[in-house]
């Protein structure tokens, strides 16, 4: 890579109150080429990951089907919860018919949607609430399961107590067992509800940059870690593959983004993780190339600057093109 190009980068950028960013890395073919950090951040600060720790529970979901904790995802969500919650098995009969893919696809046609703040499974509703998991699957049916994706963190929050009752582990040690200790990750840290007994998966998960930039490079070499598959090859390509489309058309696979992005020199398919602030983990299996973003631009425009970065500084600092 040209180091003139990533130099312009910093050197072009607004002042760091301006830009809001706290950190910017880059691995290409598997080592870590830039590092930046601002805004008193640092290579030890974890960071909250807002909705990009969405993308992590698709992977722990994949690890669960991995490994015959849970059958596949066209089962239904019910089941693996109403042996901890009975009375579960009286709600009504369209909400047995929802299913872990709808779940990962955001299509359970419950009144969940968070780009709508009269929606009643509004996350910043569901926040006020004990049991998020029990007020998510009490909300209304307003459309048939799989018709239509409304983003919704209400969903992917019971996401991950269906894989901590499948597997008897909180997610907390679930996640470490299978998934951040053969990474190496330390330091992570969940943030949990219903009087610490349950765990936020749609959000809110800490972790050094540095750490999900080995999520992304997990998900860049398909599941493979230092010769041992931590996440099924299958798995990795479903999860990044158009499942639905959501937010006015946008691609999405289980729990991941797409977008194909135009640069000076080339179309680039990339797969991201994204969460308010400017929480980015993009992947870019063209340029063998994972870059990692954290930032502060809540509920701000300016969350969208690494979009620009990317576009007109990384891309074209992979020389000749390869």
């Amino acid at each position: 890579m040209d180091p003139r190009q990533l130099a312009r980068l910093v050197v072009e950028l607004p002042p760091e109150k301006k830009h809001g960013l706290h950190s910017l890395l880059i691995a290409r073919r598997g080592s870590l080429v830039m590092e930046a950090y601002w805004n008193g951040y640092d290579r030890q600060t974890a960071h909250d990951l807002r909705s990009s720790t969405k993308s992590i529970t698709s992977l722990l979901l994949g690890i669960a089907i991995d490994q015959g904790l849970i059958n596949g995802v066209a089962d239904p969500v019910l089941p693996y919860l109403t042996e901890a919650d009975p009375d579960l098995r009286q709600v009504a009969a369209a909400k047995h018919r929802i299913t872990l893919a709808h779940l990962l696809t955001m299509s359970s046609g419950l009144d969940c949607d968070d780009r709508n703040r009269k929606s009643r499974g509004h996350e910043d509703r569901m926040y006020r609430k004990r049991d998020w998991v029990r007020t998510f699957l009490d909300l209304e049916v307003v459309a048939p399961p799989g018709d239509v994706s409304r983003y919704c963190t209400g969903g992917v929050v019971t996401l991950g107590r269906v894989i901590s009752e499948a597997s008897g582990l909180s997610i907390p040690e679930f996640a470490r067992r299978h998934l951040f200790e053969p990474l190496g990750v330390v330091g992570e840290r969940w943030s949990l509800f219903d009087r610490k007994r349950q765990t936020d998966t749609g959000g809110h998960l800490y972790l050094r940059p540095r750490d999900l930039a080995k999520i992304g490079q997990l998900v860049l070499q398909k599941g493979q870690w230092n010769g041992t598959q931590l996440v099924s090859e299958s798995w990795i390509e479903r999860a990044t593959r158009e499942q639905t489309r959501i937010d006015d058309g946008k691609p999405y696979g289980y729990l991941w983004w797409l977008v194909g992005m135009q640069t000076p020199t080339r179309k680039l398919s990339v797969v991201f993780a994204s969460g308010n602030g400017g929480q980015y983990l993009f992947i870019i299996p063209e340029l063998e190339m994972v870059v990692v973003f954290t930032g502060g631009n809540y509920n701000s425009p300016k969350a969208g600057l690494p979009f620009q970065l990317l576009g007109t500084f990384i891309e074209p600092a992979v020389l000749g093109g390869n």
